[in-house]
């Protein structure tokens, strides 16, 4: 876990802050004006979503002199114009993908093959749509393929306590550094959080920035460090309500396409595909989130996966 800090702070240096494609609705009596509304700052060591993105339609906007210039096609597609010279999106062939520049481009799929880029990557899905082996491919995670060890039993058990742990660090992290480097507006910083449309495990009116203020304020907060699985238990089980909003909070940043609650593989993958290096039982841990084997992780499922109660 320590090696994940260390690349969430690269990535916080590196870059600016990456925020969601949309905001989730904010509780409808302090909206103002929900076409206007701007995203809250995210999880840094999440990936932008549409890197994964693998929507189900094409979509046209305007036609133009050129049919295919406000013609939109998914990851793996490029427009073309048929002989009625009307727009139509068909396989992209990998080799047109632009030239990558170093090993960190490098994508894994499920395959267990490396390709150049998620360019190449998509490319080649895109060309086994309809098949068995289509269906089944995905994005694994990011960087070339490498050997993984198994995630023993008493390690998946250990997983969570890191992982609420680390959210938990995240977000005081980005509550510290708003105040100098302004990551969050004025508009923003007065605004409730957004929320998710069916009813949180805990609902509240306080804004984002309240709720982190208050942990970052609480003199019994454990400081980011590298901690003892023990010691990691024991905070949770002292200081429970400061890691229930962090957990929540990390589902309604992956929780966009759509907004109903449940989480695909497509759209777990922006955290999921970054912490696989790093993590070893990124994989299981959230195949055993998945309690009902529906290929979805539901809201309660991703709580209960992180030890936090029904109310």
């Amino acid at each position: 876990m320590r090696d994940m800090v260390i690349f969430f702070l690269l990535c916080l240096a590196g870059r600016a802050l990456a925020a969601p494609q949309e905001a989730l609705p904010d509780e409808t009596e302090v909206i103002e004006d929900p076409t206007t509304e701007e995203p809250v700052g995210a999880n840094p060591v999440q990936v932008e979503v549409g890197e994964f993105e693998e929507p189900t339609e094409d979509v046209e906007e305007i036609v133009s002199e050129n049919p295919c210039q406000n013609h939109h096609c998914k990851h793996g597609k490029v427009c073309e114009v048929d002989d009625n010279n009307s727009p139509m999106c068909v396989c992209q062939d990998p080799s047109s993908c632009p030239a990558t520049a170093g090993v960190f481009e490098k994508v894994c799929g499920t395959d267990n093959k490396t390709y150049d880029s998620s360019c190449h990557f998509f490319a080649t899905k895109c060309t086994l749509e309809g098949t068995k082996k289509g269906h089944k491919l995905h994005l694994d995670y990011i960087g070339p393929c490498k050997f993984i060890p198994a995630c023993l039993d008493t390690e998946l058990t250990e997983f969570p306590l890191r992982m609420r742990d680390w959210l938990k660090n995240v977000l005081i992290t980005l509550y510290e550094r708003d105040e100098d480097n302004n990551l969050l507006t004025e508009k923003q910083k007065l605004k409730s959080p957004p929320f998710h449309p069916i009813p949180l495990l805990t609902r509240s009116p306080r804004p984002l920035l309240w709720q982190v203020k208050k942990i970052h304020e609480n003199e019994k907060r454990l400081e980011a460090g590298d901690h003892t699985v023990e010691l990691l238990a024991r905070d949770f089980e002292k200081n429970y309500n400061m890691y229930i909003f962090p957990v929540h909070w990390q589902f309604g940043q992956l929780d966009h396409h759509p907004i109903d609650g449940y989480l695909s593989h497509t759209e777990l993958a922006p955290l999921r595909a970054p912490l696989i290096p790093m993590e070893h039982c990124t994989t299981r841990f959230f195949e055993a989130c998945d309690l009902d084997n529906d290929k979805y992780i539901a809201l309660e499922e991703w709580a209960s996966c992180f030890g936090i109660k029904e109310r």
